[in-house]
């Protein structure tokens, strides 16, 4: 039997807490990935198209504790690992994709504030890019032979610098963009950390007046709230050059749009989808993924939904030809089936070893504990379309808690008795908007 790989405490304790909170760890997911094969494998084919140039807009859609921010997370982890530049946010009411209060910029600002590389994996890594890329052009004139005091170095650092700046300009706002760059480079060189501040502040999208960058920067332009996607495509350029594999964007919570109480703020927001999903499959963005999560109702809905846009709707709705067990999973929406009884059991012996590992004591709970409470868990009424993974973990973190807690407590009298409590099934609690009748049993 193949030796079980021990999981550091560290990151122990921050996954069985996150999930013990319902919410996705950062860190360890392939501890305890499980499922998802056919998910997965279509979402690096898109990686692998991203690398050689092209770009992906993806889907990714399931209920309220389905795994849905588990697969972006897991997906996220790879793409870094694979040299991607990775940008994540959470839509919210103060976050949208277009809005006329700003919206839009929070959205921008929130996933470059979140910005990440495999060696900054926690965000705010735009700063290490751009000191790293300028670093790696002085490498390679050092290594071309040309000495660090030789007068032609300088000079050659300035040329190759300037192919990559120029390659920017035929892009929407490159050349603004490239002269940002410039101006950053020679900051860099001539120690000036208040002209980095200042390029810094603009590329994250702060400055909200363009007097204001103007009289900083002596540029007319600001990433305001329409075109805001516009930089990130030139970002996803500029990676590329710097010796990265591309940029991938990633967009959860798209259930706040369907929640703008307003009609035409709401086919705004699906516009701006429509603009980046045409982009990505008319070959006008290189180097770009973006993978959006949401709701079968925040999609699917025809009132309020992605789908009340009919432009969208008439590009990502399901073919004639898809049925169950017949999925095609290179279709851009990918809809989560739910975990099988059998991919949860191998889910909670892995939190079982891990909870043990963290708290220093042999497992008690056995394969046939295991087994008892999966069994429990989908006798439930309308388990087989109502539970989630979600709420399976929360309950089963309590119960090794509580046993780790309470030595003289036997599982099985706690697995048969009321003591331990469901947690609440979230097929409706978690959204007020939910059409009732779609869960009735």
């Amino acid at each position: 039997m193949p030796e079980k790989r021990r999981v550091p405490k560290r990151i122990a304790q921050t996954v069985l807490n996150s999930l013990k909170g319902g919410v996705v760890p950062r860190i360890g997911l392939p501890y305890i990935t499980v499922g998802r094969k056919e998910e997965i494998e279509a979402l690096l084919h898109d990686v692998d198209i991203i690398q050689d140039g092209g770009a992906s807009f993806r889907f990714i859609v399931g209920r309220y504790g389905s795994g849905k921010s588990f697969l972006l997370q897991t997906i996220r982890n790879y793409v870094m690992d694979k040299n991607f530049v990775v940008v994540d946010g959470d839509l919210s009411p103060e976050r949208r994709l277009q809005g006329s209060k700003g919206q839009g910029l929070a959205t921008y600002r929130e996933l470059i504030q979140n910005l990440s590389t495999k060696t900054r994996p926690e965000g705010g890594a735009l700063t290490l890019i751009l000191d790293r890329w300028i670093n790696s052009v002085q490498s390679q004139v050092a290594q071309s032979g040309i000495a660090n005091d030789d007068p032609k170095f300088e000079a050659e650092v300035d040329k190759k610098i300037y192919a990559v700046i120029s390659s920017l300009n035929e892009l929407v706002h490159g050349f603004d963009f490239a002269k940002l760059l410039n101006m950053y480079y020679h900051a860099y060189m001539s120690n000036d950390d208040e002209t980095k501040a200042k390029v810094l502040k603009w590329f994250r999208g702060e400055y909200s007046h363009k007097t204001e960058a103007k009289k900083d920067l002596g540029v007319d332009i600001i990433i305001s709230d329409s075109d805001w996607y516009e930089y990130l495509k030139l970002f996803a350029a500029f990676f590329r050059q710097a010796g990265y594999a591309g940029l991938m964007i990633m967009i959860d919570e798209l259930v706040n749009i369907f929640k703008i109480p307003n009609a035409i703020s709401r086919q705004y927001n699906y516009e701006k989808i429509l603009t980046m999903y045409n982009d990505t499959l008319q070959g006008k963005a290189k180097y770009l993924g973006i993978i959006m999560c949401g709701t079968p109702q925040a999609i699917e809905d025809r009132r309020r939904g992605v789908y009340s846009y009919e432009a969208l709707r008439s590009r990502l709705a399901t073919g004639k030809f898809v049925q169950n067990g017949a999925r095609d999973m290179y279709a851009p929406v990918i809809k989560l089936q739910p975990l099988t009884a059998e991919e949860m059991l191998v889910l909670t012996e892995k939190l079982a070893d891990m909870h043990a590992n963290l708290y220093g004591y042999e497992r008690t709970i056995t394969d046939d504990d295991l087994a008892q409470f999966i069994k429990i868990e989908y006798a439930r009424v309308g388990a087989d379309t109502n539970i989630t993974p979600r709420e399976i973990i929360r309950d089963f973190i309590e119960l090794l808690d509580i046993v780790w807690q309470n030595p003289d407590t036997k599982i099985t009298d706690l697995l048969n008795s009321d003591r331990f409590n469901y947690a609440k099934s979230e097929a409706v609690s978690d959204n007020k908007e939910q059409d009732y009748t779609e869960f009735r049993i």
